[in-house]
């Protein structure tokens, strides 16, 4: 895993930073976890476009991801790693010793041939979804659960992981990729190991065309539009817009928008770091 630097032919070159794809190993997905997408161009079920700046980009199709892994005690052997055009990360194809086969968001440094497990059993080894309780402390890892069988939602994205630095009693305490130190029931799952393509970050896209590619359309500035468009709009010449704030008057640097009395609110010791 790396970045491709290219040769200044052309303009669009000249800064181009994109992912080697050296870790990819199968160009097709497997068919029986692909189902097809519908886009919705920023459109609601009356054809109102509701988001803006959506619209076109390349076909895709949907992979069908094991989030929960609840396949305990199974062994199973990594036999692809793939690209994912729906997500940052890479996936891999698992094929279990029972023939069923399953996607995983691929764990940084998976090689095919791997054999990975989840549940009870399972050692604490690169690619293995354990429960909190069973996680050796200060380990890294991704693909958390917030409630029990719920299924990962934390720490899914490339390169990202979070740390388990404590258990109290029924939570486990994890720093999170944001910074943010909170509590998780030590019943809930996570993954050994941190995300996949940790240099996505780094990628430059180099055009306007290949931003176009991905679905995304462009994008004015709001200084630059009527006041009846941006409350950032209007005045004479080159006016600076005023306060940052959304086209809906929300400020948009330090103004706090999560509620008061959040239940989840207890569960964080320490906020994220601004």
């Amino acid at each position: 895993m790396g970045l491709k630097k290219y040769r200044p032919l052309t303009p669009s070159l000249r800064y181009k930073l994109s992912a080697d794809f050296a870790e990819i190993t199968a160009d097709k997905p497997e068919k029986s976890l692909v189902k097809p997408t519908k886009r919705s161009g920023g459109r609601n079920d009356t054809g109102k476009m509701t988001i803006r700046y959506i619209g076109g980009g390349h076909k895709k199709a949907y992979r069908l991801i094991d989030f929960k892994r609840d396949k305990d005690g199974i062994e199973g052997t990594v036999t692809t790693v793939e690209y994912d055009p729906n997500r940052s990360a890479r996936i891999a194809l698992i094929v279990y010793k029972d023939g069923e086969k399953r996607y995983i968001i691929a764990p940084h440094g998976i090689q095919v041939g791997q054999k990975v497990m989840s549940g009870k059993g399972a050692g604490p080894e690169i690619g293995n979804t354990l429960l909190l309780s069973e996680v050796p402390l200060g380990t890294i890892i991704h693909n958390i659960e917030l409630r029990p069988g719920q299924g990962a939602a934390l720490a899914r994205s490339a390169g990202a992981y979070a740390q388990l630095s404590a258990r109290d009693g029924k939570y486990a305490i994890l720093k999170m990729p944001s910074g943010e130190v909170r509590m998780i029931l030590i019943t809930c799952k996570a993954t050994i190991g941190s995300v996949s393509n940790p240099d996505h970050n780094q990628e430059v896209h180099g055009k306007a065309g290949r931003r176009r590619w991905l679905g995304r359309r462009p994008r004015n500035r709001p200084v630059a539009m009527n006041p009846v468009d941006h409350p950032m709009g209007g005045g004479e010449g080159r006016a600076s817009g005023g306060h940052p704030r959304s086209r809906k008057g929300i400020p948009a640097k330090g103004f706090k928008t999560r509620y008061k009395s959040k239940a989840s609110n207890k569960h964080i010791i320490e906020r994220r770091k601004k």
